[in-house]
C-alpha cells in the first residue's frame, strides 16, 4: 500500500529536513505466489536509487528479529485489507513497547485505538477496491501528522509529544493485550463456573 503513489512516496523518503526510513521484514509461503511477488517489489524498491536507500528489506524473518522490531522502530505501519488481519499480535508486542501503530481498523486495533496512542485509518465501509482511498489517508496521516510530530523537538533536542504518545500506547494497551489479562479472565469467566458446576454435581 506504501508503494500506491511512488513519487508521493520518494518525496517523504528524500524530504531534505525530515526525511523517513522504511523497514520490511516478512517471509511468503512456499505456495504464496502473490506474497512473492509483493516481496520481490519490496526488494526492488530497496534497491531503487530513486529511493534515497531509506527503504530496507530484512530476510529472514523470525522470532529473534521480531524482538528487535518491535521495539526497535518508531511506528507500526500496519494495512491489510478488512477483514483479513489474523490478529495483530505484533503491533500488541509493539505497542508494550512504547511503538505506536498507523493501522487501517481492523483486528486488534479496533480495540487498541484510543485517538491518542497511535493513528487509524480506514474505517469507512467500502464496496470494491479500497486501495486509493486507504493508500491516500497513510500518505496524509504520515505527511500532517506522523512526520510533524516526530520532528518537533524541544530545545534540547527531546520530542516531548511524540513520548507522550509512546506512553498512551503502553498505558492503555500493556494491561489489556497480555497474557495476564488472558489467564484472569479464563479464570474468573470459565474456569471458576466449571470448578463450582463440578462442585454442586458432586454434593448432589
Amino acid at each position: 500500500m506504501i508503494f500506491y503513489d511512488v513519487g508521493r512516496l520518494k518525496k517523504l523518503l528524500n524530504d531534505r529536513w525530515r526525511p523517513i526510513q522504511i523497514i520490511f521484514a516478512g517471509k511468503a509461503h512456499p505456495a504464496d505466489d502473490p506474497g512473492k511477488r509483493i516481496l520481490q517489489r519490496v526488494f526492488n524498491a530497496a534497491i531503487d536509487p530513486g529511493m534515497g536507500g531509506r527503504i530496507a528489506f530484512v530476510e529472514d524473518y523470525g522470532e529473534r528479529l521480531a524482538q528487535y522490531m518491535v521495539h526497535g522502530v518508531d511506528v507500526w505501519l500496519n494495512n491489510p485489507l478488512p477483514s483479513m488481519e489474523a490478529s495483530g499480535t505484533s503491533g500488541m508486542k509493539a505497542a508494550l513497547n512504547g511503538v505506536p501503530s498507523l493501522s487501517i481498523m481492523d483486528g486488534w486495533w479496533i480495540e487498541g485505538f484510543n485517538g491518542k496512542n497511535g493513528w487509524a485509518f480506514g474505517q469507512e465501509e467500502r464496496e470494491g477496491s479500497r486501495d486509493q482511498a486507504d493508500a491516500e489517508a497513510i500518505y496524509r496521516i504520515l505527511e500532517e501528522e506522523v512526520i510533524p510530530l516526530y520532528y518537533k523537538v524541544s530545545r534540547n533536542g527531546v520530542p516531548h509529544d511524540w513520548v507522550k504518545v509512546m506512553k498512551e500506547s503502553i498505558k492503555s494497551n500493556a494491561a489489556r493485550f497480555s497474557s495476564r489479562r488472558m489467564v484472569k479472565e479464563y479464570i474468573q469467566k470459565f474456569y471458576a463456573n466449571v470448578l463450582k458446576d463440578a462442585a454442586t454435581s458432586t454434593e448432589e
